[in-house]
């Protein structure tokens, strides 16, 4: 009777502390309490307050040849590790960590400005077709299907490719187009799902303008699904631009510090100093490790099917 008794208690206790939250407290509190989602915030936090500090946390020029590098570097050998040099040379005498450092810069600049240009295409598009339906959506939807029937890396491969030379523009353009249908799939059926809902039927029933139902009833509620998406798109952002990068499709100065392009150059002397592409390699897969982490781990916590 008594272990009833506090059973009903504690129920009755977690009601109460659950009473009221609404789902961005709760799935914050949830995300708070899960390892998983606090290293991938871990790696994104350190990840992008490296790269918008890289510059001044970079303890030499990462585009300067220094004197005491060069001395030792010959073809069959690369300096490693030294006082003063963290990791020892890359391939033209310059700083190695300095120039790992400085290149975090160039993969966040890209993947956020890629996935917010595909995301904001990807929404317009997206929000037409749930919006309007009909004709509209059926149009939209086709083209759509026509970019997601091609995998991702060879359209983005195939759009850089078309630029008569290859810079970090056309890099954000081809990046920024691959996600474009996965935005738009997204928040279409999120919104389509928004438009049989009870409120929706509600605002109409009382004669609510069309567009005053989709700017404020369908479309903020039909967000949080593409604002997962967003964090998730970062990682394979990142990823493919890297990949462009590496296959001589993204902007070719060896002197620009950029992880896909250190990681290309280093193939050459891949026998010489292996480091020169472990650890580039290794950033791309920490950092997007770190978004898809905290990218599934925010899609787990904003599903209402996981609230207790």
């Amino acid at each position: 009777m008594t272990s009833l008794v506090d059973r009903k208690k504690k129920k009755v206790d977690e009601l109460a502390e659950s009473a009221g939250t609404s789902l961005a407290a709760d799935a914050f509190r949830r995300m708070a309490r899960n390892p998983v989602a606090i290293t991938g915030a871990v790696i994104v936090l350190a990840f992008v307050l490296l790269s918008i500090f890289a510059p001044f946390l970079a303890p030499k020029d990462p585009f300067a040849r220094y004197p005491e590098l060069l001395e030792n570097l010959r073809a069959d050998s690369i300096p490693g590790p030294q006082p003063g040099f963290l990791l020892g040379s890359d391939e033209f005498g310059r700083d190695f960590f300095s120039r790992l450092l400085v290149a975090s810069q160039q993969s966040l600049i890209v993947g956020v400005v890629a996935t917010l240009v595909g995301g904001f295409i990807g929404m317009v598009i997206g929000g037409v077709a749930g919006a309007v339906g009909g004709w509209v959506d059926s149009l939209l939807m086709r083209l759509t299907d026509i970019l997601l029937s091609v995998p991702s890396l060879l359209l983005a491969i195939s759009i850089a490719a078309l630029a008569s030379r290859g810079s970090q523009t056309t890099v954000i353009i081809a990046v920024a187009v691959v996600s474009v249908p996965i935005f738009a799939r997204l928040l279409r059926g999120s919104m389509l799902a928004q438009r049989h809902s009870d409120h929706v039927l509600a605002a109409t029933a009382l004669g609510v303008k069309r567009r005053t139902i989709v700017f404020r009833h369908m479309l903020p509620n039909s967000l949080g699904p593409v604002i997962v998406q967003a964090t998730l798109t970062l990682a394979t952002a990142i990823i493919e631009a890297a990949s462009l990068s590496f296959l001589g499709l993204g902007d070719p100065d060896p002197n620009r510090a950029e992880w896909g392009l250190m990681l290309s150059k280093s193939q050459a002397y891949i026998d010489v100093k292996f480091e020169l592409a472990l650890f580039p390699a290794l950033a791309i897969i920490v950092v997007a490790l770190g978004f898809t982490l905290l990218g599934e781990s925010l899609r787990e916590a904003l599903d209402p099917k996981n609230r207790r």
